[in-house]
This record gives structure tokens, sequence and C-alpha cells, in this order.
């Protein structure tokens, strides 16, 4: 299945910055020259492209309902400063080499279609503790909201994480929400709760400006399937379900043992 591109304004951290971006729109290496200069700026300590800009503070107390006080609120991915280029670069590719055809949606936390809720179902595995519901009608195959966390590679996995996501296998890049994310880091595994999941995880490509997009995880909604059983997607305060593997549960249980 394609990568979906969901759209983003540009916003680099500093003026200076965005002046030598625009330096280069007029040059013949204006693409490898960009995505230099934004690979600078996605390294700055605490700084994102989508959230350096002016007045960005204002928005950072604007947090979803029941958000933890001990848990950064993201808006875009947080990139570890130990990351080297070449697997930097792996994240961020020229728009113009995508199909022309690719899926393109904006995005912007904190996020309208769901909400997140205090679990006090006795029946329920994840009693005391949180689950993401829907707000609205989800539509098979919709894109519901990005995945985001702190991006790392192996050299700094977190193996007691439950929180922590493949991005690109291959190179051993992950994404992990446990200190620091967006609504997305509470969606439970379906097991103990419904007979399967109603979501899933898939690639995303996240237009960051100046020609270069921004590979990143995203939740979207099962597609119907050819007997479309799942055609009605996810309802509104269904709570949203994905499944982590097998794998992931037998590797926590060896873990605890």
């Amino acid at each position: 299945m394609p990568a979906t591109i969901v759209g983003s304004m540009p916003r680099p951290r500093s003026f200076s910055t965005l002046l030598q971006l625009l330096s280069f729109t007029t040059s013949t290496y204006a693409p490898a020259l960009q995505r230099d200069e934004l690979l600078i700026v996605l390294q700055e300590p605490g700084s994102h492209i989508e959230e350096s800009a002016s007045g960005y503070g204002n928005m950072q107390a604007r947090l979803p309902k029941d958000w933890p006080e001990d848990t950064k609120y993201l808006r875009a991915p947080s990139y570890s400063k130990k990351l080297i280029r070449d697997k930097l670069n792996t994240l961020l590719i020229s728009k113009a080499s995508l199909a022309s055809t690719e899926q393109i949606m904006a995005t912007r936390g904190p996020y309208a279609n769901v909400k997140i809720i205090r679990i006090s179902s006795a029946s329920h595995p994840a009693q005391g503790q949180y689950g993401l519901y829907a707000t609205e009608h989800l539509p098979p195959d919709s894109f519901i909201l990005p995945y985001l966390g702190f991006v790392h590679d192996q050299t700094e996995s977190d193996e007691t994480s439950d929180y922590d996501l493949s991005l690109d296998r291959d190179l051993g890049i992950g994404v992990d929400a446990s200190k620091m994310g967006n609504e997305a880091r509470f969606i439970n595994d379906y097991r103990g709760i419904s007979t399967g999941p109603n979501a899933e995880f898939r690639d995303v490509m996240v237009d960051v400006g100046f020609g270069i997009v921004e590979k990143r995880m995203g939740v979207f909604v099962l597609s119907a399937g050819k007997s479309r059983k799942r055609a009605k997607g996810i309802g509104r305060n269904e709570e949203i379900l994905v499944t982590y593997g097998k794998g992931f549960w037998t590797e926590r249980k060896s873990m605890t043992a």
C-alpha cells in the first residue's frame, strides 16, 4: 500500500534559517541544499520545523484533555542528536519523487477526531489506565493521526518501553512515545478487548515544505476488506484498537519473567 502524504506548513526554527532556505529556491541544486539545511534544523535541541513557528509556546499550553503532566506533548517528531545524517536522509525525501496519486491531508495536534479516556470498566485489561476513542465516525482506510515520539536508532532503544515502534526496520530507526508523544500513545492492543483490531499502523509522508517530505508512522482505520466485514469503520465513542503482534507480547512476558 503506498504511503500517504500529510500536509503541514514549513516552520524553520529561526528567521536566518528561513532566509537560507529561501535563498536556495532559484538554485539548480536546491533540493540537496535544502535537505542539508533541514537536517541541521531537525537536530537542534528541542526543535522541529513544524514546531518552531512564532507563537508556538502559546500552542504548547493547549493540550488534549487528560494528558499526563509527566509526558511531553508533541506536534512533530523529536529527533535524537545521535542519529547520523545518513539515517536522517532516509526519513527526508524529495516530494517530486513520490507518485502524483499519493493522497494529501492536513494534520495538526491536538486531534479533534479522538479523545483520551480513563478506563473504569473492570472487564477491560487496561482498567485504571487510558484508551483512545473516536469522537466521530471514522471511515475505512481513513487517516486518524500520526504516531509521534522520540526518533532514535538501536543504540538508544529502551527495552522496557511499551511505546517503541519501528519506523525503518532496515536501519534500526524507531519512534518511542514513552516519555513524549501525542494521543496515539494511548492506543491499546485489541487482545482481551475485542475480537480483532479496527486500526493499523502505516507509513505516512508529511510535507515539511520546500519540496521535502518526512517519513512518519501513522494510524489508519482498517480497510473494509474483501468481505466488507469492516465496512462500518470505527464508530463514534468506539475505542481505537491495533495489534502489536504476538511477538511483542511474547517478548514482554520473557522480560518480566
